[in-house]
Parts: structure tokens; C-alpha cells; sequence
């Protein structure tokens, strides 16, 4: 499942930071979290990813998929990072990241529940040119560099369209 601390092939901080800066969209409206959220799910069958996958623009579900070998534990951990991306508006991996890079950990020094919020990788915010942060795409299942990746290469096939 989507949590543990640091993995092998975590990318820096200017990865991260690059990746989000390079991966605004222009609008997104239903149909391309429609989009998204079918490519997300075409991209973990070919794997036979057991991940559960989530996009949510503003307070709204607009998409939601939990593929075979998920389970409601990975909902749970959706819900944990996509609140650490509204809270902080960059990718859950990001604000892990930038804890760990200080030499603690987001449990111990964030002061926000653990049970409400998770700064482990694999929810990324959807960012439109002119707008900021108006929603967020969370996969779980993986490892948390993996559901992180999976994102990153949704949305770059996304933006390629």
C-alpha cells in the first residue's frame, strides 16, 4: 500500500517542482478528468496495478475507479494525501520531500493529524494556466514513488492530447 518512508528512486525536490510547473493544463473540465481517470486505469491494468484511482476538481468526485486487488484502505489512504495537497497545494511526494529534506518527517513536524493527512506520493494537484490549484488526481496502491509516477505519466499523455 501507498505509505512507508523513504524509497529507493525518490526524485529531488527540483524534479518534483519541475514536474508540476510542466504539467499545468490549460482548462479541465469533465471530459478530461474523464480523460485522465481512463488513462490512469488503462495505464494500471497493462501493469495489473492493484491501485484505487481519484480526481476531484474543487469539492467534487469527478472520477473514481478501485481495480481489482484494492481494497477500502487504499480510499482511506486517497483521502489522507489528496488533503495534504489542498492543505499545501503541491504533490503529497513534494511536501514529503521537503520535510524530509529538513531532516524530519511530515508526522513529526507538520502538527496535522496522521489520521487526516498522509505526505506520502501518489496525489498530484491539477493546476490550470490562470487559476492555481482547482483540483487533485490521488492514485494508491503502490509504492509511493510508483503511484506518484503513474500520475505524472497520466497527466503528461493528458497534456500530450
Amino acid at each position: 500500500m501507498s505509505g512507508g518512508g523513504a524509497q529507493p528512486g525518490l526524485p529531488g525536490i527540483a524534479v518534483l517542482e519541475a514536474q508540476e510547473e510542466r504539467l499545468t493544463l490549460r482548462r479541465f473540465t469533465h471530459d478530461d478528468a474523464w480523460a485522465l481517470g481512463s488513462a490512469l486505469a488503462e495505464l494500471a491494468r497493462e501493469r495489473q496495478a492493484p491501485v484505487a484511482i481519484d480526481i476531484r476538481r474543487g469539492g467534487q468526485q469527478l472520477f473514481h475507479c478501485a481495480l481489482p486487488g484494492s481494497s477500502a484502505d487504499n480510499d482511506a489512504w486517497i483521502d489522507r494525501k489528496r488533503r495534504v495537497v489542498e492543505r499545501y497545494g503541491e504533490s503529497s511526494l513534494l511536501v514529503g520531500s521537503r520535510f524530509r529534506a529538513k531532516g524530519t518527517t511530515f508526522e513529526e513536524s507538520s502538527r496535522l493529524d496522521p489520521d487526516r493527512y498522509a505526505a506520502h506520493g501518489g496525489s498530484f494537484p491539477v493546476r490550470v494556466e490562470g487559476a492555481g490549484v482547482i483540483g487533485t488526481v490521488t492514485v494508491s496502491g503502490l509504492p509511493q514513488v510508483e503511484d506518484h509516477a503513474m500520475v505524472v505519466e497520466a497527466l503528461e499523455r493528458l497534456l500530450a492530447s
